[in-house]
């Protein structure tokens, strides 16, 4: 499964409310270019010890599939992704660059809930899971994504801890590893303005027209985004 030395392979990491299926389309086209991908399942999403999970154990589930790599890889993070893939890429000699998909990319110290503006010093129950947060979840995530498609993805939705909302990352690995923010112009989950603040941490930024979830609304389009990353990343 690792990747070889001459072009990076890359590792998948979902979002809230989502599990490693949700890249498949885009693994298909992936694998159709000749590029490598890989997932890792977060435990704070669905069945398997979600109360209690939170960032930090998504962040050493992510380490944990790093050291299985062997060449350069590419660490993507959709979403909530972005915030364990921060707290977790440092310091894994094989990381070659980030890539931040409509993603939380938080400094030291702050978290998903800080982003959106929580107050850290008002107490916040950590325990327990919820479903996705949104009036209308197919809108929200999935609103440019053919009608067949997004239902499947809404019948693979999970709950998610709310612990992995409040925990602050306590490192940022952007700080250290090239990284590209690609900001979804069309996204009514994760709003452009917040993206493009977010945004300026990262060392370049790309544009998709896309909504939430590009991986299942364009997976072809993000597919070549992604080999243009790489091959840049590999000339670097």
């Amino acid at each position: 499964m690792p990747a070889s030395p001459a072009c990076p392979s890359f590792l998948l990491v979902h979002g809230a409310w989502h599990r490693p299926s949700c890249w498949s389309p885009l693994q298909d086209v992936l694998a159709a270019d000749g590029l490598r991908s890989h997932t890792v399942a977060l435990p704070s999403s669905g069945p398997q010890g979600t109360p209690a999970a939170g960032v930090y154990d998504d962040a050493e589930a992510i380490s944990a599939r790093l050291r299985e790599f062997e060449g350069p890889v590419i660490v993507v993070g959709h979403s909530y992704g972005g915030v364990p893939v921060t707290e977790a890429a440092a310091g894994h000699r094989h990381v070659a660059h980030l890539v931040y998909l409509t993603a939380y990319m938080p400094a030291e110290g702050e978290s998903l809930g800080s982003l959106h503006g929580r107050d850290a010093s008002r107490p916040v129950d950590l325990n327990g899971v919820q479903p996705p947060v949104f009036e209308d979840p197919r809108a929200a995530l999935y609103g440019d994504v053919p009608a067949d498609r997004a239902e499947w993805a809404l019948g693979r939705l999970v709950e998610q801890s709310r612990r992995s909302f409040q925990e602050p990352v306590t490192r940022a690995a952007w700080r250290t590893v090239p990284s590209t923010y690609v900001i979804c112009e069309g996204d009514q989950a994760l709003r452009p303005a917040l993206q493009t603040k977010m945004s300026a941490n990262a060392t370049r930024v790309e544009r998709l027209g896309t909504g939430h979830s590009p991986f299942l609304a364009a997976p072809a389009e993000l597919a070549a985004l992604l080999g243009r990353i790489a091959a840049d990343a590999t000339d670097g």
